[in-house]
This record gives structure tokens, sequence and C-alpha cells, in this order.
């Protein structure tokens, strides 16, 4: 059985049954495995799910690829239709996340916190380097800074009240899917740099990353950087495009992306 991805909520909506948010979550199924990637903002992923006849009650697993509201903010609600017994996420993800919008520090993170799993009897799993959920799905996390100029924006902090430091985003995480032509990179959102984390999954499997599905991060950038980024992108062996959320219409036109959006369905 091939590995089915459905978006459950991104930015982006064609149907008019169904809502939209700036986020992402996604379910994933594959042969005798199924579980939730990323959770968006609220709740709005889990009422599409039910219009889209997702049973939610079968779901035990989720992955947060980061800690960001927009990916991480549903998960609580999700606790209301689901019976969630594991959650993986990278390293650090407690650090408290926020944005620096010139006067003020705005908190972007999310609002569970890690002391809550033992009453919730949710056994929680972080995922180093490598984590393998099953024969075909892996985790990756602990990207190589390869690329120096894929650069957090200054923006980014996190830390505590009085205490603040620039964000790595050490805590990212993307998903691989092996499949019959090779191998898949499912990206959240790429704050690390979608070529560190193409890269860093080419060099621990040993093989080129034939597919992108997800957020790249590209929604400002020029054309000079992402004429730069798709042309490396390339080189690492994607030759086909599936993205959404913070990508940008721009790349997106320029990879012949598929124009994914909410309720869409891929099969790999």
């Amino acid at each position: 059985m091939a590995t089915r991805l459905q978006i459950l909520v991104e930015d982006k909506n064609f149907n008019p049954a169904l809502e939209s948010e700036h986020g992402l979550a996604m379910l994933v199924e594959g042969d005798g495995i199924k579980f939730i990637f990323d959770c968006g903002q609220t709740g709005m992923a889990w009422r599409n799910a039910e219009k889209l006849g997702v049973d939610l009650k079968k779901i035990k697993t989720a992955v947060i690829s980061h800690a960001h509201y927009d990916h991480g903010g549903g998960f609580t609600e999700l606790l209301k239709y689901a019976k969630i017994k594991t959650l993986y996420t990278g390293e650090n993800f407690f650090n408290k996340k926020f944005n620096w919008d010139g006067s003020k520090y705005v908190f972007k993170g999310v609002t569970f916190m890690e002391r809550d799993f033992e009453r919730l009897h949710i056994t929680y799993k972080k995922c180093g380097e490598m984590l393998q959920l099953d024969d075909k799905i892996f985790l990756v996390g602990k990207f190589n800074r390869t690329y120096d100029f894929e650069t957090v924006p200054d923006k980014f902090f996190v830390g505590m009240a009085k205490k603040k430091v620039a964000d790595t985003f050490s805590d990212e995480i993307c998903m691989v899917l092996r499949g019959d032509d090779g191998i898949s990179v499912v990206a959240a959102c790429s704050h690390v740099g979608i070529l560190n984390i193409v890269s860093t999954v080419v060099e621990r499997f040993n093989e080129p990353v034939v597919r992108l599905v997800g957020g790249v991060h590209l929604l400002n950038a020029d054309d000079e950087l992402i004429d730069k980024t798709v042309a490396e992108l390339k080189n690492l062996g994607v030759k086909d495009f599936k993205l959404c959320h913070c990508s940008g219409e721009k790349v997106c036109a320029k990879v012949n992306s598929e124009n994914l959006s909410t309720g869409s369905v891929i099969d790999l």
C-alpha cells in the first residue's frame, strides 16, 4: 500500500464545505499505521476531518514538526476527538517561542507543557537525528547547517520572560517516506532551510530525495534566492514538488508544483 497524505487544514481552501487557516495539519496512512502530522492552529483541522469522513477516534499517534502555534496549537483540541497515546516531537520542543515585532516580543508557541502528559496518559517521544515509525516512515531532525545562505530571520526568539536568545529551530523535524520510486521528504515549515533539510536526508539515507511535499518557507524570498534554492534542490535529486503552507506562489510556479490545499490527497 502506498502512503497516503490528506491535508486536513492549510492556508488555502477550494472546497466550500471545508475551512482553512494559516497552518498545517495532515493525516498520514500507511500499511498498519495511521497518525496526525502537525495540528494547525485551532480545532479547525478536526472539524474538516469529520466532514471528510476521517474517523479520528482511531488515531492514537501524533507528530508535531516544531513548536509554533500554527503547527502545534491544535493539539489540545485534537484530544477532544482522538485518544492520543503517543506524541513525537523534536528535541527542545518546549522552549517557548516568540517573535519580535519591532517593539515587543509576541508569544508564538504552544500552550501545553510536557508535565501535562502524565495526567493525559500520553507517552512522549523525542526524535534526535532519526526515528523510524515503520518500514516506510521515518522522522528526521538535528539537521546539518550546510548552506550558509539559509539563515533564520532575526525576528525569531526562544526563552523565558526575561531571557531570550535567537531561535535556531533545533526542535524542527521532518518526515521521510520510502516509496517504490525513492524517498520523499515531507517538510512542515523548513525554518532551518529546505536545502539543509533535504541534504541531511540525502546524507543519512545515502540516496537522492525524489519528491518534496509541504512547506519550504520561501513566501517572502526574492527571485535570486528562490532560483538558487530550486536549482540546488534539483541537484539533490528532487523531481516532483507538492508544496503548500509557507512556500509562496512564486516558488510553486517555478517548480510547477501541484496546487495543494485543504482536503488535498497525496499518494506516495
